[in-house]
């Protein structure tokens, strides 16, 4: 897989009314999905303490690009959620043009109390107010904490 400048790759978060979003900036679809993943664990950890010691196979689907980035970051946080697992490098290959699937390497480690902050709890990907545009290398997604 051909590697991406980590430049190109920006993320960061925004309030909403109850919850919390996610906002994600990148030159194509593979490189707004690892945004938003990692965008999605930042809000639960502090990333910069996380290391990429394993590796997991991570795929998703939906019936069209919304339901892909829904698909895929709930596959994520169902990682965190189920196996402790936090991720520091996500390699997305979508599928499709427009893309509904998605195969990912994701690498990092398990929660450790002694290491890792706990941030914020999210308990769900949301389809309130999602943005996928890869078009304009922009996306946005709102989670329930």
């Amino acid at each position: 897989m051909k590697s991406r400048p980590s430049r190109t790759r920006r993320w960061g978060s925004f309030p909403t009314t109850a919850d919390v979003g996610v906002w994600a900036t990148g030159p194509d679809a593979a490189s707004l999905l690892e945004a938003l993943g990692l965008g999605l664990f930042a809000l639960m950890t502090d990333l910069r303490k996380v290391r990429p010691a394993e590796e997991r196979a991570v795929s998703a689907s939906g019936g069209d690009p919304t339901e892909l980035v829904v698909a895929f970051l709930t596959e994520l946080l169902v990682l965190e959620q189920t196996d402790g697992f936090l991720a520091r490098e996500i390699r997305a290959r979508p599928v499709g043009n427009p893309p509904t699937a998605v195969v990912a390497s994701v690498r990092g480690e398990h929660f450790d109390p002694d290491r890792h902050t706990s941030r914020t709890e999210v308990k769900a990907v949301t389809f309130h107010g999602l943005v996928f545009d890869p078009a304009a290398g922009r996306a946005r997604v709102i989670v329930d904490i």
